[in-house]
């Protein structure tokens, strides 16, 4: 007998039993569509954490800082990050570049508002490689002028110190344009001044610390609603922003620099930070571990991404594991569906024998039957599970989550779709091997 012989006779068979198909179909529409909306869920939490490591420096980028070496003997025996260091670490093969990174607390004015925030000199290669998603402007690339590229979330941080207004007090965000308004910046935050008047220690007015104008290169894009690690800060070209400090603080100490023993500060200015970038994700540890036997502290986000994945993994088998109790649940209905229906065919199975039917042509039927279930349990399944994904990111998007926590990728709905036939073919073996053995002439007396 043909297959496609036996493919129309499985689904004229299914569809003369209607109500028990659609039953034992929808117990599999269940089965899968649990499977798949649990896995999804853990797909898409792995994909919302990736997408996060991404917005916050990626998978090849380490941060070096000074070693925290307790057993020194003074704090000018410590190892500082210097241009010796950037270059020594620019020299390794797996280094597509680093660049220093020069970082204090300053005092940001436009008009009655004031903003305390950090500024982050770095390279123009490192602006450059930042992946900085701008609103407006450009990046802050001369090496003449200082110029600053405010985060997004950087204007919430305004307030009146007179009235105490601001965003965060009152919700109401300031009056203030970035890029066109005059800005102030004032490096100086330590001298105890403030706004209001406020008294030294001899009761007169502490005097003003003086403050620059500071131009706008750009603002980074994403509203109030946006956060990742470069919202709340400042960055700028570090040429300008070391040749301003040496000039403002020219034989004084430039704030969060240190000092020798005498309390004076050192003639060249020491880094924060040195931001490497790796050439790939390989070569991570390996620049990790060269850097660290020189002495210094690393960091980089590929250090819990392989402890991530195997947490993720587990809850993707546990979630997995749960919506599989439903498809083995379905499977039993299909085994029950088949052997009902052997049961009422006796006597057709027995007339097929009888005539010369093939037992693999018997068997081939039967089976097929369980497929034609796994099959479109399978699809409505998919369908069904996209509906519930679709609602519960849509639920999530309303809570002010940014990211899909639920993702169905192509290939989770495909291999959906095969394991559910899969589950009903193996369903529907037992009964299929039973119709195939059953005695032509017992098949026939029985009706």
């Amino acid at each position: 007998m043909r297959l496609l012989d036996l493919l129309y006779m499985s689904a004229g068979s299914l569809w003369k039993r209607k109500v028990r198909t659609v039953l034992t179909v929808l117990g599999v529409v269940i089965g899968t569509a649990s499977i798949v909306v649990m896995v999804s869920l853990g797909l898409g939490l792995n994909r919302a954490a990736m997408q996060d490591i991404e917005k916050n420096g990626g998978l090849t980028s380490i941060t070096v800082t000074e070693s925290y070496d307790y057993g020194a003997d003074s704090d000018q025996d410590k190892k500082r990050l210097d241009d010796a260091l950037v270059e020594t670490i620019r020299s390794n093969p797996h280094v597509e570049f680093a660049s220093p990174v020069l970082s204090m607390y300053v005092q940001i004015k436009c008009g009655v508002y004031e903003n305390y925030l950090e500024v982050r000199g770095m390279t123009v290669e490192a602006l450059q490689n930042m992946d900085f998603q701008l609103e407006s402007g450009d990046l802050p690339l001369s090496d003449d002028e200082l110029s600053l590229l405010y985060g997004n979330q950087v204007i919430a941080g305004f307030q009146n110190p007179r009235t105490g207004s601001g965003y965060w007090m009152d919700g109401t965000l300031p009056d203030i344009d970035l890029q066109k308004d005059t800005v102030f910046i004032v490096y100086d935050t330590g001298g105890g001044y403030s706004v209001g008047g406020a008294e030294g220690a001899e009761g007169q007015s502490a005097k003003p610390p003086k403050k620059y104008l500071a131009q706008c290169s750009g603002v980074l894009a994403g509203g109030l609603d946006t956060y990742n690690s470069y919202s709340w800060n400042v960055y700028c070209n570090i040429k300008p922003l070391e040749a301003n400090l040496k000039r403002i603080f020219r034989n004084k100490v430039i704030p969060g620099q240190p000092t020798t023993a005498s309390g004076k500060p050192f003639r060249q200015i020491y880094y924060n930070e040195i931001y490497v970038k790796a050439d790939d994700m390989e070569s991570v540890e390996e620049v990790q571990k060269w850097i660290t036997d020189m002495g210094y502290q690393t960091y980089s986000n590929s250090e819990w991404v392989e402890s991530m994945k195997k947490q993720y993994g587990y809850i993707q088998a546990v979630l997995g594991g749960i919506g599989a109790v439903s498809l083995i649940v379905a499977a039993i209905g299909i085994t029950n569906t088949m052997m009902m229906s052997i049961y009422e065919r006796t006597k057709e199975i027995g007339v097929m024998k009888v005539i010369g039917c093939d037992m693999r042509d018997i068997r081939t039927l039967f089976l097929a039957e369980a497929g034609f279930i796994g099959l479109l349990g399978g699809i409505l399944g998919i369908l069904f599970s996209a509906l519930v994904s679709f609602i519960i990111n849509r639920v999530v998007l309303s809570m002010g989550m940014e990211a899909k926590i639920s993702y169905i990728p192509l290939w989770l709905a495909a291999s959906s779709v095969v394991f559910a036939v899969l589950i009903g073919m193996l369903a529907g073996f037992f009964p299929a091997q039973r119709a195939m053995r059953l005695s032509p002439l017992a098949a026939i007396r029985n009706e």
